[in-house]
């Protein structure tokens, strides 16, 4: 007589699942939990940094200062951070001569913005999808009513 056989969890099976199962539940919840404090809550991090949009045409300062404080935008989405406040520098271009002079149509504009990011172990100072450090120059400053490409970060400040 043919005997069949039937395959059946046995206490050391269950026990062996239950144990893979308990891994990778406490695998995937370390994972999820990186960069956290106690309580759940990402450990943050207050940063200021100024951009300098360069060469840009004077009437901007004015239409600017009109939508200030204005908060960031990243990737059509508002970010916990804004645009504090923007001031003017005189722009030089060469002459003829070789000699530099100011130009009377274009300015420079100097943005202070600030941003609450997550803190981690490695320190890369996001904004959206862009890196905030010094002397990146192809940064797009980007709000609610303002936007500028390709300017330059001047100072990055970590902290109150």
């Amino acid at each position: 007589m043919e005997q069949q056989s039937k395959k059946k969890f046995n206490v050391i099976d269950i026990i062996a699942v239950i144990l893979i199962l308990a891994v990778v539940v406490f695998v995937g919840f370390k994972l999820m939990n990186r960069g956290r404090v106690s309580g759940g809550e990402s450990k943050m991090i207050h940063v200021t940094y100024v951009a300098k949009a360069e060469g840009v045409d004077k009437s901007l300062y004015e239409n600017c200062t009109e939508h200030l404080p204005s908060t960031l935008m990243a990737s059509g989405e508002l970010l916990n951070g804004q645009i504090e406040s923007v001031r003017e520098e005189p722009y030089y271009t060469l002459d003829a001569n070789g000699d530099w002079v100011e130009d009377p149509d274009h300015v420079n504009l100097y943005f202070t913005a600030s941003i609450d990011v997550a803190d981690a172990a490695v320190q890369t100072t996001k904004v959206g999808d862009q890196e905030v450090r010094v002397g990146k120059t192809d940064y797009v400053l980007k709000s609610e009513y303002i936007e500028f490409s390709n300017v330059t970060i001047v100072d990055v400040q970590w902290g109150e």
